[in-house]
């Protein structure tokens, strides 16, 4: 009693309800270890029998043989529509996934041997039979006592729990099930029944590691659902098997709802137990309290849409990977709430025939999964693959193909069948093999029916999870860029990275800076906190420290705020800039600034600032994916550059730093694709040490594959500012940085905005001409002293380009300001027509524009 009167005074300065739940839990964990409680042992047939409604079995006997005849024979509920017709199933898998059925087989043989593919392992053993408490890695196995006594955490005494509870989610039963339906063998449904069954013997209830978290009873419970359905026809499917694992069933119903995570883990394990309730209670009506179970799932789940999805669509605990578990939780009681609506209505027989389920009366349910979908379409890369930034678990919530863990795409393949969203099945590429086991050969002809096009916006901004992204289209060879400037996180901010001000990049398609990963929860710290500080991104560190500090496996000692100030998406750039507090805390306090300019089909520049009156070790980091192979190479000026030419058809990138007199350090880092999996990757960091405000400005060039020759970016002369110019070919292009009311000065340009980029092109026999520029806060611009631009007031943006006959202008306001059109005979000015005279300057006024003759080589006189 005395733990008990313990767990009851840390209690102490919680709310009501927390201390209300969390007491209850206590007690009821109390009362199973002193063997107070049913739910520490296996109910008996006859007390087990009394737990089924008879009405729902009909003509059926309550029995074991009745239960599994009317298991066998029922049309309803409805499960996923995969298996409405089991044998068009396993034809269109044939037809449309050809190499898949070979896949499935070989790894379902391997199970069968005893041989498992878990996380980002292979071919873990666990012995024969299985010891489903042990972990392979460490050698441990955990302790055969009440699951509350268990110190999963501790290494010394579990290993890395989630190997072992991977395991017993038992999800491989799927691949099992996707063998048998191929190929008839009992072979598969015999593994099923001995494994379940072993483990029914073996994991008596309450005791040993694998009742110690809710969020796995859940996802077991899932998996046996799935697995009932792959063998309902087969003979090793007894009435005695089938009864005690709907006795299991009971008994994990009952501990989710009793242990549900709503003050431990009010995230995904509490949405994921959520689910298995909803599961449980949606596909197992003959169970008295399956009503409730259902009811309380989609309460817990509905609650929590506005909660764990913001406004944008973005997850709450700033973590890709945890954002797709989410999606697909709400795909899956969308379809499974959407197939049963009459079942919401009715219910098990605790649940009023009135009750309406919030699901179907509710819109808010596709509004936010559409939300997750657009979230997970804007952030996949060009080659399909999604960043993992934040944590990567590694799981999933069902196995039904054999995508790498980072290719998200079969959520969108099944919400574009779903919702007839042309631009998810764009993104999608084709239908996925999830999706026909969750909508069934219907669901693949809606799919098919969907005429694909691309998203209508290529760049997009999440501003509440702090998510932008930057790309100029949507073919396999486009450019791509994911900044983080969001929240650390929520809660504890147990899954968030220190990636503040970080990006992922894509060059011609190729991914070549990549967010390393998780890797670990429960390894070594230093492998854990490598992973996830500062330095492990594509980010700026002051002396060394991350920016978010961790403070255990799960916690943070410091969390950094981020303060997105510009986002800009227009037809010829993306303009970026944020900032975050992160090392205020120095004892000389800095702050840092991030800058993008992304000229789209061009090329990336990136300007840092670092605002600070003390000498910091300066330190940009750049993690290669691993098949890179960047190298240093000299420039004329005394500056470095790092290339990464693609070998054979593969593009490549060019990276130059500029700033502080750094210099390029290479080092080995380590990229994990998976959990549990990590590979060997380049990493280059531009150095430096520096006293006061310190700038560094960095130039991402593409490379289209089989270009080797180099680019030459230069510093040049500038007065007020710092200014550079890079030669591509048959153009010239120049970038004159600046801030505040000062005219920054070079030989060519005089400029007062942030940021002023030209783009000079030859023209023989005369010389170079000005043929575009792109402008970022400021109101004048002269080029070869003459005015090209000015306002009355400061703008935020204006992109200027001079096409055969006209001039293209697009500004970010209907500001008053006059553009050297250069004797064009047409403005197009935010994409609207507009026919002038053909004189030197146009001027825009109030929105009305009108060209006015004037000597060229004079300033503009604005109206």
């Amino acid at each position: 009693m005395g733990g008990v009167i313990i767990k009851l005074k840390s209690l102490k300065g919680r709310g009501f309800d927390e201390m209300r739940v969390r007491g209850a839990q206590a007690v009821a964990a109390l009362a199973e270890r002193r063997g107070w409680s049913a739910q520490s042992r296996l109910p008996n047939d006859e007390a087990f029998l009394k737990s089924i409604d008879a009405a729902r079995l009909g003509q059926f006997p309550i029995s074991a043989e009745g239960l599994l005849a009317h298991f066998r024979a029922r049309t309803s509920p409805s499960f996923f529509a995969g298996f409405a017709q089991s044998k068009a199933t396993v034809d269109e898998l044939r037809r449309r996934w050809p190499e898949s059925e070979e896949r499935v087989i070989e790894r379902a043989r391997r199970v069968v041997e005893g041989k498992f593919d878990l996380l980002g392992l292979h071919d873990l053993s666990f012995g024969d039979p299985v010891d489903w408490h042990f972990e392979p890695l460490a050698n441990k196995r955990a302790p055969l006592i009440h699951w509350s006594r268990i110190d999963y955490l501790n290494v010394d005494v579990t290993g890395d729990k989630k190997i072992t509870w991977e395991l017993n989610r038992q999800q491989y039963l799927m691949t099992l099930g996707r063998a048998y339906l191929y190929t008839g063998d009992e072979l598969y449904a015999r593994t099923f029944a001995r494994h379940v069954a072993d483990w029914m013997e073996h994991n008596p209830p309450k005791i040993g590691i694998n009742w110690a978290s809710s969020l796995e009873v859940a996802f077991r419970s899932m998996a046996w659902l799935w697995a009932l359905h792959f063998f309902r026809d087969s003979p090793h499917l007894t009435p005695a098997l089938f009864l005690n694992i709907l006795k299991a069933l009971f008994l994990h119903g009952r501990h989710l709802e009793t242990y549900l995570s709503t003050y431990f883990s009010p995230n995904t394990h509490l949405t994921g137990e959520a689910l298995g309730l909803f599961y449980l209670g949606t596909v197992l009506p003959e169970l008295k309290c399956a009503g409730r179970w259902r009811a309380t799932g989609e309460r817990i789940l509905m609650n929590a849409l506005d909660w764990h999805v913001r406004p944008d669509g973005v997850y709450f605990e700033q973590s890709s990977y945890y954002h797709r578990y989410t999606t697909d939780f709400y795909t899956h009681l969308y379809i499974l709430a959407r197939a049963n609506s009459s079942a919401a209505q009715s219910g098990g027989s605790e649940v009023g025939s009135e009750a309406e389920s919030e699901v179907e009366s509710e819109h808010r349910l596709p509004g936010k999964l559409t939300a997750l979908l657009d979230h997970l379409m804007y952030i996949t890369r060009p080659d399909g693959t999604t960043p993992f930034f934040g944590d990567d678990d590694g799981g999933r919530l069902v196995m039904l193909d054999e995508r790498p863990a980072n290719d998200f795409r079969a959520a969108l393949s099944t919400g574009a069948a779903l919702f007839a969203r042309p631009d998810y099945k764009h993104v999608a590429g084709e239908a996925a093999e999830e999706t026909l086991w969750l909508l069934g050969t219907e669901g693949l002809r809606d799919f098919d029916r969907i005429e694909a096009h691309p998203p209508a916006q290529t760049s997009r901004a999440f501003p509440d999870g702090g998510y932008y992204v930057m790309r100029d289209g949507w073919e396999s060879s486009a450019n791509y860029m994911l900044i983080d400037c969001g929240p650390h996180g929520t809660l504890n901010c147990g899954h968030a990275h220190a990636d503040m001000l970080a990006f992922e990049l894509a060059a011609c398609g190729r991914t070549i800076l990549i967010d390393p990963g998780t890797y670990t929860y429960t390894g070594a710290s230093e492998v854990r906190d490598y992973f996830r500080t500062s330095a492990a991104h594509n980010t700026l560190t002051i002396d060394g420290e991350s920016s978010s500090a961790p403070g255990g496996t799960f916690t943070w000692r410091h969390v950094a705020r981020a303060t997105p100030r510009t986002w800009v998406a227009s037809r010829r750039f993306d303009f970026f800039e944020g900032a975050h507090d992160g090392y205020a805390r120095l004892a000389s306090p800095a702050t840092h600034t991030r800058s993008v300019l992304f000229l789209k089909n061009d090329y990336w520049m990136v300007r840092d600032r670092v605002a600070s009156a003390g000498t910091h070790r300066y330190d940009l980091h750049f993690h290669f994916a691993p098949d890179a192979k960047p190298e240093t190479a000299a420039q004329n000026d005394g500056a470095l550059s790092v290339r990464e030419i693609g070998s054979g058809n593969a593009p490549g990138m060019e990276l130059s730093a500029f700033g502080a007199g750094g210099a390029w350090q290479h080092g080995d880092g380590w990229v994990s694709r998976c959990y549990r999996e990590r590979v060997a990757a380049p990493v280059y960091s531009y150095s430096a040490e520096a006293t006061g405000a310190t700038e560094f400005v960095t130039f991402l060039v593409p490379r289209v594959a089989g270009h080797d020759a180099e680019t030459r970016v230069r510093q040049i002369e500038a007065v007020n500012g710092r200014a550079f110019e890079m030669g591509e070919g048959a153009h010239r292009d120049m970038l004159v940085l600046g801030g505040g009311e000062l005219i920054v000065e070079t030989p060519r340009i005089k400029s007062d905005f942030a940021w002023t980029w030209a783009r000079l092109t030859d023209d023989a026999p005369r010389a170079e001409v000005l043929s575009e520029f792109v402008l970022i806060d400021g109101r004048t611009f002269r080029f070869d002293n003459r005015e090209v631009f000015t306002a009355a007031r400061r703008v935020g943006h204006v992109a200027v380009r001079f096409a055969e006959g006209d001039v293209q202008i697009d500004i970010d306001a209907g500001e008053s300001f006059s553009v050297d059109a250069r004797g064009r005979r047409r403005a197009v000015i935010n994409g609207e027509p507009i026919t002038t005279s053909g004189e030197a300057m146009i001027h825009f006024v109030d929105g009305r524009c009108r060209s006015e003759a004037s000597d060229p080589t004079a300033t503009a006189i604005l109206v």
